[in-house]
């Protein structure tokens, strides 16, 4: 699978191919499958390549970025979890393009205002390297006023920098298909508008600007 060109230095680009197939189907795969790990430790502690069936464990900095990670997106909506990333960390899913954490808060901020709950149902982790963490994820959404949620199955990348010492959130990529990201005509232009204004409406902490925009 050949990659469009880089938006960032730190861009994450996982090959779908390699890491989500599924070896019945010969299709790509983004459900997790946490189950098929023989431990007793909780999704989404320990976690299981889908191909080798063999854990991937993650060292304890790295699993609170996963589990921070993964609170923001079931609605925590606190500074310390945003904390995960460094000032000037990108978000970039279909529908967002942020280019800082106070945009990215922005985003997670956001949920629990439209949802009536998110949660995370499980995790798999297939790659972890030394600049990077790519897992699938399957979280559950269900907006106000509605009976039901919906399971969404994605591919999460997290590419990773040292700052002050300990490892953070340099660039957020959440694909919902194999198809990467080209940042190019109106979708672009779409989802950087949504970055950059829908911190107006959700409101978060001023505090999570990067130090040369604060007054």
């Amino acid at each position: 699978m050949s990659s469009p060109p880089s938006i960032h230095p730190r861009e994450p680009h996982p090959d779908p191919t390699k890491l989500a197939s599924n070896p019945n189907t010969s299709s790509i795969d983004y459900t997790p499958h946490p189950e098929s790990c023989k431990t007793t430790l909780p999704i989404p502690h320990f976690i299981v390549h889908p191909l080798t069936n063999s854990a991937i464990p993650l060292s304890p900095s790295r699993q609170k970025i996963v589990t921070s990670i993964c609170a923001l997106y079931s609605g925590s909506a606190s500074e310390e979890d945003m904390r995960v990333y460094t000032e000037k960390a990108i978000y970039d899913d279909p529908w967002s393009y942020c280019d800082d954490r106070f945009k990215i808060a922005g985003q997670w901020y956001g949920i629990p205002k439209i949802m009536g709950s998110s949660k995370t149902l499980a995790t798999e982790v297939v790659s972890s390297t030394d600049k990077e963490i790519v897992f699938k994820l399957q979280q559950e959404y269900r907006p106000k006023l509605m009976p039901a949620g919906k399971a969404v199955n994605s591919l999460v990348s997290l590419a990773l920098e040292k700052e002050g010492g300990e490892e953070k959130v340099v660039f957020h990529k959440d694909m919902w298909n194999e198809k990467d990201y080209s940042h190019e005509g109106l979708g672009k232009v779409m989802k950087t508008l949504n970055g950059d204004y829908l911190t107006g409406v959700t409101r978060p902490p001023t505090d999570l600007k990067p130090k040369d925009q604060k007054e």
